[in-house]
């Protein structure tokens, strides 16, 4: 019998659990989550009134060969019936703001955005991208986002659209964050066709292939920018824990924290609170510290790596308004740390889905993200910060940036602590010295999860699925 133990149950390790449950060459599929409950970061709030409103992640997009993946999945759960497409064409996916000088900017968007001056930029952005074919390659192996998009692209733009960028998906610093790590779309076209520009329009190297099912082509015809789904996100983390809950080889466990693992003759004993349980492999969807927290001596070069890994605490505050109170509509607008280091952005969620609004009278739902790379400077230390500071903080951003003055009629502050890892410079090498001595030292350990490839919830489902590959290929 071939027992593999996934540690964790977000939606990294349920991913890999559902991939493990399709193949015949596993026997038993051992999951344990250290919360009440499964799905990590996709935490959906369900009112009884019918209001929906994400704590985490809102939107995904569909795009490309992890988004193909994530669709091929929703669509085997039966989910397909509950998506809620954004078009290209939508007013949210057209129109995205940056909040400069206080004042709100309209992004520039198609030829004649590119072609026109347009603030908060001092020049139209095509003579950016037409001088950046004409730059030379750089010579480091990696270098911050915020150095490689100044040195191609000019440093206003580095300094406005990516820092704020960064914000808003990273929650981090571009003049810290790797750009080999984090955009290794853009990295790449440098790297093999000395340009973004051609890079872009050319390819710049193999992508996974994975083929698109009835779902994700229809995401293709019909031109989708995002998705969530009617009931939230966290739906798809339900589904797919219902999904292994009906499979027979598989065993869920909540409120499960693993204290230890070791190392036995046939692979690892794990060490629980009430019990010692023995698997042959490990897929660890764990953050990073916290498996290093759990590794034996025996590993401490592998520990050492995984605690240099470094996170970001999010503040998440949830305001629903009664009427319709935007002067603008758009899927939302980020702000710069130049402008305000405390605040990453606001979403208007409302905008990209009116369908997770109470069915009954005219809201308006707005999600304010804060703190990320900043929070200890702008609010202290997580465990001391009141809930209230951080409310009245999201309502004076919303009053100052959008003129709402009436307070919120609901609102649910959440603080999601060290939620996005941070891939700063040199953090690809620090990915390869862990795999290398975890193939040196023959250990029955994957890892997978935002700690290591990608943060987006398409890119952790993906690296779900190519553990399991891998580890199936090795004949397990």
């Amino acid at each position: 019998m071939r027992t593999i133990a996934v540690l964790g149950g977000g939606i990294g390790g349920l991913a890999a659990s559902y991939y493990l449950c399709k193949s015949p060459q596993i026997s038993k599929v051992v999951v344990f989550e250290s919360s009440n409950r499964f799905g990590g970061r996709l935490w959906s709030t369900r009112r009884s009134d019918g209001a929906v409103f994400e704590h985490g992640p809102r939107a995904i997009r569909p795009a490309g060969a992890v988004g193909h993946n994530t669709l091929n999945m929703v669509d085997d759960l039966g989910l397909a019936m509950e998506i809620l497409p954004v078009t290209h064409s939508h007013v949210a996916s057209k129109n995205r703001y940056l909040y400069v000088n206080g004042q709100l900017h309209r992004m520039p968007s198609g030829i004649s955005g590119l072609l026109r001056t347009v603030p908060p930029f001092s020049r139209p952005l095509l003579l950016n991208i037409a001088m950046e074919i004409l730059v030379k390659k750089g010579t480091e192996d990696d270098e911050s986002i915020h150095s490689f998009v100044s040195r191609r692209l000019g440093k206003e733009l580095a300094d406005i659209a990516v820092d704020s960028l960064c914000r808003g998906v990273f929650a981090g610093d571009c003049k810290k964050l790797s750009v080999r790590s984090c955009l290794p779309l853009l990295y790449n076209a440098e790297q093999r066709r000395g340009s973004l520009t051609l890079g872009l329009l050319l390819g710049s190297g193999p992508n996974p292939v994975v083929t698109p099912g009835p779902l994700a082509q229809r995401s293709i015809k019909e031109s989708w920018a995002q998705w969530s789904l009617s009931r939230g996100l966290e739906s798809l983390a339900e589904s797919i824990t219902e999904y292994l809950q009906q499979s027979e080889i598989v065993q869920l466990h909540r409120e499960a924290a693993v204290k230890q693992i070791s190392p036995s003759a046939s692979g690892w004993m794990i060490h629980l609170e009430d019990g010692v349980i023995s698997a042959d492999h490990i897929i660890s969807a764990l953050p990073a510290k916290a498996l290093a927290s759990s590794l034996p001596p025996s590993c401490q070069p592998l520990i050492q790596e995984l605690q240099d890994i470094s996170t970001v605490t999010v503040a998440v505050v949830n305001l629903e308004y009664d009427g319709s109170i935007l002067p603008v509509k758009g899927f939302g607008h980020l702000i710069p740390s130049s402008e305000d280091r405390g605040v990453l952005g606001v979403v208007y969620d409302s905008v990209s889905f009116p369908q997770h609004n109470r069915p009954k009278g005219e809201t308006t739902r707005l999600t304010v993200m804060m703190g990320g790379a900043w929070f200890q400077e702008e609010f202290g230390a997580p465990e001391a910060v009141k809930d209230e500071h951080l409310l009245a903080r999201a309502t004076e951003v919303v009053n100052c940036h959008l003129g709402v003055n009436t307070a919120p009629s609901w609102s649910w502050v959440t603080l999601q602590r060290d939620c996005i890892p941070q891939y700063y410079q040199g953090h690809y090498r620090r990915v390869e010295a862990m795999q290398r001595f975890i193939r040196k030292n023959n250990l029955s350990l994957s890892l997978i999860g935002s700690s290591y490839d990608g943060v987006s919830v398409n890119e952790v489902i993906f690296s779900g699925r190519t553990a399991v590959e891998e580890l199936l290929g090795r004949g397990v």
